[in-house]
């Protein structure tokens, strides 16, 4: 069935979505029902009433995404659905309406890291355009609100396996944004005001420094601790896409081998993130935050125009260097990882990687490193069911079908 139809349902976060992939290269339909609207009063995303616009738009976003791909149930050869990371009771409904729609049509279901996904997002596209040549040894840095990882990706007969190099050992990048844009009134979600933001500020005005992480990662200390006193391997924590701790399941022992056998790449965001609060603190700007804040909360829709008006040189100027900074720091990393593993394909996903001066900076650094640098566009940078359906293809051709027992994973690694 090398024209396999997969009907993929993404429920991780706050968008519902659900998507038809053929062959996970063709991308026939993909709908994505965004919670924004809901969350944005709160500064971020609530974790039960996620769970609740879920339950309200799963089926008619999975309907439409079969009347668009001009597909029914039945004709649909498998379905996917992601099994975390993310919020427990968010992935739950996904979940649970994949396997009762797998049970009915007696169809095969597919379990999905949403990790994985966004790399697959890269590779759906390029696939599209006919670039099924992709050079390996591959380095995929996934960025997003929820992540910050560095992934050495391998292709073997079809599947694919992942060693994780790096991580974040607070704030994601994505987390940072949001919670910058909050504490300077730019509401939510952050990231993307930063990024029409900066243009209009001196990225050089406000001097950023990150701390050069050279102690253990506390989590792979804990585990190897914790290994010496238990048979069983511990339960390992990971951030899931609220910045909140979840738990997965890890080997320690392998955590430990990997921090001891190959330089890791971690990051740190939460240290700027303070950097900011501290220069508002410093330079008086608490009055003129609450102002804006004030003023944007009284626009439903603010334009750009908006942000402006109640924005003024000194805000733009640490915007701009904010985002600077957070970009050199991802950059020069990542690049430094592909040094290190002889790189021959950089991927860069996830919800920042729509950021503009991210691209740019990749773009331009990759190119003067000699290194193909790859993104999704911007529809498929954030949370879709398109990407989740692709990276369920090599699963189908595998038979790696999942069993009904199988349950949402909030703090779920990739391998």
């Amino acid at each position: 069935m090398s024209g396999a139809y997969i009907l993929g349902i993404e429920s991780s976060c706050d968008e519902t979505a659900a998507a038809v992939v053929r062959a996970g290269e063709q991308m026939i339909s993909n709908v994505v029902f965004s919670q924004i609207a809901m969350h944005q009063p709160y500064g971020g995303v609530v974790p039960e009433l996620a769970s609740r616009e879920h339950l309200r738009a799963i089926v008619p976003v999975v309907r439409k995404a079969l009347a668009d791909a001009k597909q029914t149930y039945a004709s649909v050869d498998a379905i996917a659905v992601t099994q975390g990371p993310g919020l427990a009771g968010a992935l739950l409904v996904g979940i649970t309406y994949a396997k009762a729609l797998a049970f009915a049509l007696e169809k095969p279901l597919i379990a999905v890291n949403h990790l994985e996904g966004h790399i697959h997002a890269v590779l759906l596209e390029e696939r599209q355009k006919g670039n099924h040549e992709l050079k390996f040894p591959a380095l995929a840095l996934v960025v997003s609100g929820g992540h910050t990882h560095l992934f050495l990706a391998k292709e073997t007969d079809a599947t694919w396996s992942y060693e994780n190099i790096g991580h974040t050992r607070d704030d994601a990048a994505g987390e940072a944004f949001d919670k910058v844009a909050k504490l300077l009134g730019l509401g939510y979600p952050g990231g993307p005001v930063i990024d029409r933001l900066s243009v209009h500020g001196d990225a050089k005005a406000v001097k950023f420094a990150f701390a050069q992480l050279k102690h253990p990662d506390r989590r792979t200390v804990k585990a190897k601790t914790d290994n010496d006193k238990l048979e069983s391997p511990p339960c390992r924590k990971e951030r899931d896409r609220d910045g909140a701790p979840g738990s997965g399941q890890s080997s320690a022992g392998s955590a430990t081998r990997r921090h001891t056998n190959s330089e890791r790449f971690d990051f740190s965001y939460s240290g700027i993130k303070t950097a900011v609060l501290r220069y508002v603190e410093t330079h008086d700007m608490k009055a003129s935050v609450e102002a804006r804040r004030k003023a944007l909360a009284g626009i439903s829709k603010p334009t750009l125009e908006d942000y402006l008006a109640n924005c003024d040189k000194q805000t733009l100027d640490l915007v701009a260097s904010f985002q600077r900074a957070v970009v050199d720091d991802l950059v020069r990393k990542t690049l430094a990882a592909a040094e290190t593993h002889n790189i021959a394909t950089l991927l860069v996903t996830g919800g920042v990687a729509a950021n503009n001066e991210l691209r740019q900076t990749f773009e331009r650094e990759g190119a003067r490193v000699g290194i193909p640098v790859f993104f999704p566009s911007r529809p498929l940078s954030t949370d879709n069911a398109a990407m989740i359906a692709a990276a369920a293809y090599p699963k189908f051709l595998a038979k790696d079908f999942a069993g009904m027992d199988f349950s949402a994973e909030a703090g779920m690694v990739l391998r």
